[in-house]
């Protein structure tokens, strides 16, 4: 087991057992094996640790708005926070049986990701990399409420979001998400084992 007797996170060394008890309240919802418990939450398993780190003291600070999500992390100390994203960034990515996208979906996604750049941030196949979320595999649902929140302003932790989602015609949103949602791609990206 990868947290056998302690977990070295910044310097500083957590019990395994700590960090799985403070893990067992995120599983609540996100899922004791990976897979959320509806798609409107999204998978933490696998997602990255600096993205994760950020969305959970960006809830604590009120960037980020959750009636769900701001109690829960309203007493987690910085460390705390550090420790559960690397905790998850370690669990492998489910898959969430989503279908692939069909052609003319796709066409207008990858014509919608180019025009805004998605890829400049989360990379190739959208499975961004340290601070940036990856998309890749994410719940559809999820994904366009976010896009959804990010347009009309009511999620407020990233601007550069904002405007591309305002920059985004809103009728390219669904197609979009649903592309992203069925992209498989932890065997090109070496992920396949985390």
């Amino acid at each position: 087991m990868l947290f056998a007797s302690a977990l070295v996170i910044g310097g500083s060394a957590i019990a395994a057992d700590d960090i799985e008890q403070k893990a067992q309240i995120c599983a609540t919802c996100h899922g004791a094996d990976g897979v959320p418990i509806n798609n409107t939450t999204p998978v933490i398993w696998g997602q990255d640790e600096g993205y994760l780190y950020l969305q959970l003291r960006d809830f604590q600070k009120g960037t980020r708005k959750s009636p769900l999500m701001e109690p829960i992390v309203a007493d987690l100390e910085k460390q705390d926070m550090y420790d559960l994203a690397a905790y998850f960034t370690n669990k492998k990515w489910p898959n969430l049986g989503q279908p692939s996208a069909p052609s003319d979906v796709a066409a207008k996604a990858e014509s919608a990701a180019k025009s805004i750049g998605c890829r400049g941030c989360h990379l190739d196949h959208f499975q961004g990399d340290g601070t940036t979320a990856r998309l890749a595999g994410q719940w559809q649902e999820y994904l366009l409420s976010q896009m959804l929140a990010f347009r009309d302003g009511s999620r407020g932790n990233n601007p550069g979001m904002s405007d591309l989602m305002k920059a985004t015609p809103k009728e390219d949103l669904e197609p979009l998400s649903k592309y992203l949602a069925g992209l498989q791609v932890d065997q090109y990206i070496g992920r396949g084992g985390r």
